[in-house]
C-alpha cells in the first residue's frame, strides 16, 4: 500500500526524509538499539511515529525502507531465512494474507483498545488505521463536467484517459478499490473500468498527477488525497461514493525472527499506541485505529456515520488475490491502456 506524496500537512512543512534508509537518532539510554521498519507509509506518517517515539522510546533509532506494500513484501519474502527488518508497517489483509510465514504472532498490551474486527485473530497483525477508498478529482481538469458521484459513473466513457490508479500487484489500496468495484459493479463493471483507468506501477504516481493536474480523477484512499486539500489545493476535492465505498484497516505485523527482539515488540506496541495515533491523525490524516480517539477533535473529515461503506471480505480478497491479478491485468492489457 504505498502512499508517498509531496504536499504539505496542516502542522508542519515536511522535513526531508533521505531514500531508503531514513533515520532519526536519539539519545542513548540504558535500552538503546535500532528498529527497521519496512513501510509503505509517506514521510508524514513515518515522521509522526518517529517524533511521538522519541519520548516514549528514547535511546531507539527507527529507520524506515520504503516502497509499495506488495513490492516490499517480496522483498522480505526473500530476506526471510536472514530477516533484515523488524516490523511491516502497512497493508490491507487482502494481501497480508498471502505472506503469513512472514510474520511472528505478538499480543501487544496495547490491544485493549483496538476493536477485535481490527486485529488477526492469531495476533499475527494489528491495524495502525483505516482507510476509505474516495476519487481524487481535480476539478480544473473535468472540461467543465460533473464531478462523479458514484463508483458506476466513473465506467462513463467520458472518463477515459482521465482517471489513473495504481497497479494492484504493488498496491494494496487498488487491490481493495478495484476488488470493491467488481464486486459492486460486477466483471462488466471492472472491464468498463480497466477500459478507462491508466495503471501506473507506483501509487505515489496517483497523488502526483492528480495534484498536478495531469489526470482528473485518481483512486486511492482518503488520507494520501486530504493531505492535497489541507495542503491548500483548492481545485482538489474528496468524493466519497454514494453508492457506497470500500474500508480496509491498515495493519502492520511483527516480522518472524525480527533482529531487534524486544525493542521491535515495544516499537510495536508504540505504534497501537495513543499518542502514536492521535499523531498520525494529526500529521497523516490517518483515521485511528483505536476506539478512544474522537477524529472530529482534531481534523475536518467526515464522520464514518456519513459514509456509505460497502461491505468487502478480505479473507476472500486474500485467498484469490493473484487470481484476481491475472484477471485485471489481462482486462487492462485487452484495452490498449
Amino acid at each position: 500500500m504505498s502512499h508517498i506524496g509531496h504536499p504539505v500537512n496542516r502542522r508542519t512543512a515536511i522535513a526531508s526524509i533521505a531514500g531508503l534508509g531514513a533515520t532519526l537518532a536519539l539519545p542513548s539510554r540504558a535500552q538503546s538499539g535500532s528498529v527497521v521498519i519496512y513501510t509503505s507509509n509517506n514521510q508524514q506518517a513515518f515522521e509522526a511515529v518517529v517524533e511521538t517515539a522519541s519520548k516514549r522510546l528514547p535511546g531507539v533509532k527507527l529507520s524506515a525502507i520504503t516502497g509499495g506494500s506488495g513490492q516490499l513484501l517480496r522483498r522480505l519474502e526473500a530476506e526471510a531465512s536472514k530477516p533484515q527488518g523488524d516490523i511491516f508497517w502497512s497493508s490491507s489483509a487482502n494481501t497480508l494474507g498471502a505472506f503469513k510465514p512472514l510474520f511472528e504472532p505478538y499480543r501487544s498490551p496495547e490491544i485493549g483498545a483496538i476493536p477485535a474486527a481490527l486485529h488477526h485473530p492469531q495476533n499475527l497483525w494489528s491495524a495502525s488505521n483505516v482507510h476509505v477508498a474516495v476519487a481524487m478529482v481535480n476539478t480544473r481538469q473535468l472540461g467543465g463536467g460533473a464531478a462523479p458521484k458514484t463508483w458506476a459513473d466513473l465506467l462513463d466513457p467520458r472518463f477515459k484517459g482521465k482517471m489513473i490508479i495504481a497497479d494492484p500487484a504493488n498496491s494494496s489500496t487498488a487491490l481493495t478499490i478495484l476488488w470493491g468495484v467488481e464486486k459492486m459493479l460486477g466483471a462488466d463493471g471492472l472491464k468498463r473500468l480497466a477500459n478507462n483507468v491508466k495503471v501506473t506501477s507506483a501509487a505515489a504516481t496517483v497523488l502526483r498527477s492528480v495534484g498536478q493536474g495531469e489526470f482528473a480523477v485518481g483512486l486511492t484512499f482518503e488520507s494520501n488525497a486530504y493531505a492535497y486539500v489541507a495542503g491548500g489545493q483548492k481545485e482538489i476535492s474528496l468524493v466519497y461514493p454514494n453508492d457506497g465505498t470500500f474500508t480496509t484497516p491498515e495493519f502492520f505485523a511483527l516480522l518472524k525472527g525480527a533482529p531487534a527482539g524486544d525493542l521491535a515488540k515495544k516499537a510495536f506496541d508504540h505504534l497501537l499506541s495513543k499518542e502514536a495515533q492521535t499523531e498520525l491523525l494529526l500529521a497523516a490524516f490517518r483515521r485511528p485505529a483505536r476506539s478512544d480517539i474522537d477524529v472530529s477533535k482534531h481534523v475536518q473529515l467526515p464522520p464514518m456515520s456519513s459514509i456509505k461503506v460497502f461491505p468487502i471480505d478480505e479473507e476472500e480478497a486474500a485467498a484469490k488475490r493473484g487470481e484476481f491479478i491475472k484477471r485485471w491485468q489481462a482486462l487492462v492489457a485487452a484495452s490498449g491502456n
